[in-house]
């Protein structure tokens, strides 16, 4: 996996740090934008199951972008508890389209990193990827619960913060939504994530 490392500039200055995944192609069937878990517990673009995101983007034959969140490694800025840091994948939109100008971009996210994403609004923003998503932190309906465009969340079985009756009534009313459970794993997916993500992902994209 050849992996290109860029900085990109939010709406409201900040400089953000980002790996490009790129596919030969000039057009792909999407380009995958992906958010890292919470900062402040030691979240990053390098988390495993970041990787097993791109890694299932390949799969799909798309292209990704992996952003640190404002605060964190070489990015600029501060932790806004999840704020901000919308204006952080924004900004990666806009390089997605800069990469491939006439492909789709799916917003995929992990634990508060999925929070985020759910909460990105963007003209190209074709599905929602949402791995683990802790209810707790959805206080109010994301922007995707509204959108018909395809969402695809995975929730472990064991999820440590989010039972799997909590997201079930959370999402109940979700348009246009897929809830797959992990069975026998837990929100950190000590099993291995790209079993559950890739057919997440391939889900997504098949509806593109």
């Amino acid at each position: 996996m050849a992996v290109e490392t860029v900085f990109l500039d939010t709406i409201d200055g900040i400089s953000i740090e980002a790996d490009i995944v790129r596919m030969d192609s000039h057009l792909v069937p999407a380009t995958v934008v992906i958010a890292h878990p919470h900062p402040l517990y030691g979240g990053a673009r390098f988390n495993p199951v970041v990787r097993a995101i791109q890694e299932a983007s390949i799969d799909a034959g798309c292209s990704s972008i992996a952003i640190d969140f404002r605060g964190v490694g070489n990015s600029g800025g501060m932790h806004d508890n999840g704020d901000a840091e919308v204006l952080d994948l924004a900004a990666a939109c806009e390089l997605a389209l800069d990469i491939h100008p006439d492909s789709p971009i799916v917003m995929a996210g992990y634990s508060f990193g999925a929070v985020v994403a759910l909460n990105v609004s963007h003209p190209y923003i074709s599905g929602w990827l949402a791995i683990a998503p802790p209810v707790q932190m959805m206080n109010t309906p994301p922007v995707a619960s509204r959108s018909h465009h395809p969402k695809s969340l995975v929730m472990p079985s064991r999820d440590q913060f989010t039972s799997v009756e909590a997201i079930q009534s959370a999402v109940e009313t979700w348009a246009n939504t897929s809830l797959t459970i992990a069975d026998n794993t837990d929100h950190y997916f000590a099993h291995g994530a790209h079993k559950f993500v890739a057919p997440a992902l391939a889900s997504i994209v098949a509806q593109l």
